[in-house]
């Protein structure tokens, strides 16, 4: 009688011990069963035909694609067109300075306007930015010096920036800024012409060697060009740099004129002045070599894979 008596106290004791433990085991199991996900660091695609302005920092540059990264850290890429309309804020009248498509440098902070496309990308009708930060940029790509004093001077303009252009300075780093360099891109061709003393003219035969080039570049895909002025030592340092950037822009013109070769498709022409000598500047023949334009074309190694033997072939 005395079993009976307590059985139903008893079973409802047993019951009440289950439910209590039953939130911790099924916490346990959902914890272990849904870990924390990753951020997620992919592209951000944009809507085809939705209208966006933002700023950000310009973190790749390929061609006539560069990817910029907003305050919020959302990475977008930017299609730049012969429309694209590439000035600083303010100046004369508040029309700003134009600047080409090639000065579109790494590090840059820049505030982009336009409409999304088919492919995600933001095809751009505006590119404006601070005439400021376009000295930074130029400084840092020109030398290939420390980062550092760059983005500190980055965010000592735009201080909401600041986080976004130290991690952009990280990735710089990381894939090597230098378009040049062998990691990323191959070199397919290179050509050097060169000038009489004190001369930023080209010769017949220096239009010839040019020629070839294009006729090359023309037929490939995913190509930039790169130009290097240089001088003798005969000279002021000044007077050997401007001449030595002349020389590199009266072979960025002909190609652009003659070949049609769009601007976009020049890494920043550079002039180096003497500081890059190949021969000896004491002899007649050694200053004669120094006098050069060295032209390259390069191909970014990522967008120039060979199809798979599975897929039909296209184009190179």
């Amino acid at each position: 009688m005395s079993f009976k008596r307590f059985y139903p106290f008893t079973m409802g004791c047993v019951l009440a011990v289950m439910m209590s433990m039953a939130p911790a085991v099924l916490g346990q199991v959902t914890n272990t069963q849904a870990p924390a996900q990753a951020p997620n660091t992919a592209l951000r695609s944009v809507p085809s035909g939705s209208k966006m302005k933002f700023r950000g920092v310009v973190i790749t540059r390929d061609a006539d694609v560069f990817t910029i990264r907003d305050r919020s850290r959302a990475d977008y890429q930017v299609l730049i067109t012969d429309n694209t309309s590439i000035k600083t804020h303010g100046g004369f009248l508040r029309s700003g300075k134009k600047y080409p498509v090639t000065d579109i440098l790494r590090g840059l902070i820049v505030e982009v306007e336009g409409r999304g496309d088919a492919q995600g990308q933001l095809v751009a009708d505006k590119i404006r930015f601070r005439e400021s930060d376009m000295r930074a940029a130029q400084t840092t790509d020109v030398r290939v010096g420390p980062v550092e004093a760059n983005m500190e001077r980055v965010a000592g303009q735009m201080d909401e920036l600041y986080a976004v252009a130290a991690e952009a300075r990280a990735e710089v780093k990381k894939v090597d800024e230098r378009v040049s360099a062998l990691d990323d891109y191959d070199v397919q061709e290179t050509v050097s012409v060169n000038f009489r003393t004190n001369s930023a003219v080209l010769s017949p035969e220096a239009k010839a060697s040019l020629d070839t080039l294009a006729a090359k570049a023309t037929a490939a895909r995913a190509y930039m060009i790169e130009v290097a002025g240089h001088t003798d030592a005969t000279g002021s340092d000044a007077k050997n740099f401007r001449l030595s950037r002349a020389r590199a822009d009266a072979v960025v013109q002909y190609l652009a004129v003659q070949h049609k070769i769009p601007l976009r498709r020049f890494v920043t022409p550079m002039g180096y002045g003497k500081t890059d000598a190949v021969a000896d500047n004491t002899t007649r023949e050694g200053r004669s070599q120094n006098r050069r334009v060295d032209v390259k074309m390069i191909i970014n190694r990522g967008l120039n894979q060979p199809a798979s033997s599975s897929s039909q072939p296209t184009r190179p």
